[in-house]
């Protein structure tokens, strides 16, 4: 269950680096604009969700 939260952290995080990073020039990333920003704390906020859940 550990694994799963810090992997849901890293993709959040690592998300959002490459959005700005890029500028948003990435195809497939240009199309999303905006909602990139949404997706990056998605992840973050579902691992903090499963963080809850750890026993």
């Amino acid at each position: 269950m550990g694994a799963l939260i810090l992997t849901l952290f890293l993709i959040g995080i690592a998300w959002l680096l490459v959005y700005y990073f890029s500028n948003g020039d990435i195809p497939g990333m240009d199309s999303l604009g905006a909602w990139n920003i949404l997706i990056g704390f998605g992840f973050v906020v579902a691992g903090l969700g499963v963080s809850t859940q750890w026993r």
